[in-house]
C-alpha cells in the first residue's frame, strides 16, 4: 500500500518551491501522478517551472495574482486564495494526484486571507491515507508544523541578493 505523507516546507531562506519541484520530478519519473498549485504566483508571470512543466505535460496551475507587494488589489488577492484552496480542496478528494504540492500555501493564513486551524482541520479529516502532500511557503502556521510528518526549515545563512544580485531568469524564477 502507498504510504501518504504531509510535507512543510517553510522558513525565510529560499529554495522551498525549488525542493518541492525536486520531489515532483522525482516522483514523476517513478510513473506518480504529480501537481503543483500555487498560491500566489501568477499564470502571466512565466516562471521557469511553469514553462518546464507545460513541456513535460506536468500539471502546475497558477492560482494568485502575483507577489502582495506589486498587488493593487488586495481584497482581490484574498478572493484569488480562498479560491485556491477551493480548488486544492476539490483536488485532494478527486483523487487523481499521488502527490499534490501547495505552493506558497502559507501565505494565505499568514496574512489572514484563511483560516490556518480550520485548513489543518479539513485535512485531518479528508487528506486520502495515500496521498504524498506537500506544503510550501514561509511562516508555516503552528498547527501545520504539528501535523505535518516532516518539516523543513529553509534558513538563510547568506544570499547573493545581499551582495546586491537581482533575482535571474533560470535561476530565481
Amino acid at each position: 500500500m502507498k504510504q501518504g505523507w504531509l510535507a512543510v516546507y517553510t522558513g525565510n531562506g529560499k529554495g522551498k518551491t525549488t525542493v518541492a519541484l525536486g520531489v515532483m520530478l522525482r516522483a514523476w519519473g517513478q510513473g506518480l501522478r504529480v501537481a503543483m498549485l500555487q498560491f500566489m504566483k501568477s499564470p502571466e508571470a512565466g516562471y521557469g517551472e511553469y514553462l518546464t512543466a507545460q513541456h513535460l505535460e506536468i500539471e502546475i496551475l497558477q492560482l494568485g495574482d502575483g507577489c502582495t507587494w506589486q498587488s493593487a488589489d488586495l481584497a482581490q488577492s484574498a478572493t484569488l486564495a480562498a479560491q485556491a484552496w477551493e480548488q486544492a480542496k476539490a483536488r485532494i478528494l478527486g483523487g487523481e494526484d499521488d502527490l499534490l504540492v501547495l505552493d506558497e500555501f502559507t501565505f494565505p493564513f499568514h496574512f489572514g486571507w484563511l483560516n490556518a486551524a480550520e485548513a489543518a482541520d479539513w485535512l485531518k479529516a479528508n487528506k486520502p491515507q495515500a496521498l504524498r502532500l506537500i506544503v510550501t511557503g514561509r511562516d508555516a502556521p503552528a498547527v501545520f508544523l504539528e501535523l505535518a510528518d516532516y518539516v523543513m526549515d529553509a534558513s538563510e545563512i547568506k544570499h547573493h541578493y545581499q551582495q546586491g544580485v537581482q533575482a535571474q531568469a533560470g535561476i530565481e524564477f
